[in-house]
């Protein structure tokens, strides 16, 4: 794989760290800037929410130029969010900083997307997306514990001044090693030749698969603490080394995703989601038994995020030669279906169905993702567009300009 890869992959590594360490943080940022946990928890809110801002409006304002500077620019203003967090002297500086930073996220993983896939040949495309996620991954299993111990440690400025650096590199890598043309189209493309990939059908459906197929593995996630100490029966000291455990699961699904995605985008979704089903109902009936809580959350975290390279790589197939606005718009939806996940879990709860009804939750809009992969890959053999990567490249864009199906 290319080296520029790295560099994408260390910026992924940073604003992931970004998104998640501040859950680990939350009750330091309260007592400084002496609100409520509420209050600061839309730390977290607002980030989700100007993800999607960004993943739409910036990608779409940034269309016409040149990926890599778009890269480096968009690292800029990750760097300034950040660094705006580490000083901020009050609440709405620190949310300021959030926003700042969040904003970025949408469109560099939607961009970065389709940079890494133009690195390399067209039967190593969803390889190449698989380890540029491989930043956002690492984030989970070693940056959120690592960044929540120096913050408790040294102050929470001190994780966000370290998230600061990692920006400074990922900035000096890509400048350094991305090719000057990777990820471009013969000529810059017009706002309008992006959006004119929304009329293909494919491109919907393989969107509403993600807020789905992602969404339900999230919503059993985000309250996952609760299902483990008080059905699972574990002490909450070891909820950080659970984690842990179940990043390792991301970790491995992401690489094994992107792999056989790269032979087959939609055989493998099909059998990806099904079986992350599978995994999340086994989970809710089993949550009383430590050792299947384990072995759960490993098969979870694994499942769930291999459908992510398949799942951007599919928009990005189906977006045809203007694919930069609908990754982008991809990642959005990762993040509504973040949203969706989180806010039906919490509907359960309050309806006094129990811990585990959040899981149950998961494994019933994982189960409506795949109806709808099933729908969109019948679609997409009828009009004889299949899902194995065959198509013939052309030297500037290998494998992305294809027939869209309307």
């Amino acid at each position: 794989m290319p080296v520029g890869l790295i560099a994408l992959a260390l910026g992924g590594f940073g604003i992931g760290l970004t998104e998640f360490v501040i859950a680990g943080l939350l009750p330091q940022v309260a007592a400084d800037f002496a609100v409520s946990e509420a209050s600061a928890g839309w730390f977290i809110s607002g980030y989700a929410l100007s993800v999607v801002v960004g993943a739409l409006g910036l990608t779409a304002a940034v269309t016409r130029f040149h990926r890599k500077p778009v890269l480096g620019a968009l690292l800029v203003l990750f760097i300034a969010g950040n660094l705006l967090s580490a000083t901020a002297d009050g609440y709405w500086a620190m949310m300021a900083g959030r926003v700042i930073a969040a904003l970025s996220h949408g469109a560099f993983f939607g961009i970065g997307a389709v940079v890494a896939a133009g690195m390399v040949p067209a039967t190593k495309k969803a390889g190449a997306i698989a380890l540029m996620f491989t930043g956002l991954t690492a984030a989970n299993v070693l940056g959120v514990p690592f960044g929540t111990l120096l913050g408790q440690a040294a102050g929470w400025r001190a994780t966000f001044w370290a998230i600061t650096v990692i920006g400074v590199a990922a900035l000096a890598g890509i400048l350094a090693l991305v090719p000057k043309s990777a990820g471009d189209t013969e000529g810059a493309a017009s706002l309008r030749s992006e959006l004119r990939a929304f009329r293909s059908g494919q491109v919907w459906l393989s969107i509403v698969v993600t807020i789905l197929g992602f969404g339900g593995m999230f919503g059993a996630f985000t309250y996952i603490a609760y299902t483990l100490t008080e059905v699972s029966g574990f002490a909450a000291s070891t909820v950080p080394w659970l984690l842990i455990v179940f990043g390792v699961g991301l970790f491995a699904g992401n690489t094994l995703g992107g792999k056989a995605a790269d032979r087959n985008v939609d055989r493998t979704l099909l059998v990806v989601l099904g079986a992350l089903t599978v995994v999340l109902a086994g989970f809710a009936l089993a949550a009383t038994n430590p050792v299947l809580t384990v072995i759960s959350l490993v098969l979870m975290g694994g499942f769930g995020f291999a459908t992510v390279p398949g799942l951007q790589m599919r928009v990005m197939k189906y977006a045809s030669g203007a694919p930069t606005l609908a990754s982008g718009a991809n990642i959005g939806a990762f993040n509504v279906g973040n949203a969706l996940g989180a806010w039906l879990g919490g509907v359960t709860i309050t309806a006094g169905l129990g811990y585990t009804s959040p899981i149950w939750a998961g494994a019933a809009i994982t189960l409506a993702g795949l109806a709808v992969m099933a729908f969109a890959a019948a679609g997409a053999k009828k009009t004889g567009r299949g899902s194995r990567n065959t198509a013939r490249a052309t030297p500037k864009e290998p494998a992305l300009r294809q027939p869209t199906l309307r």
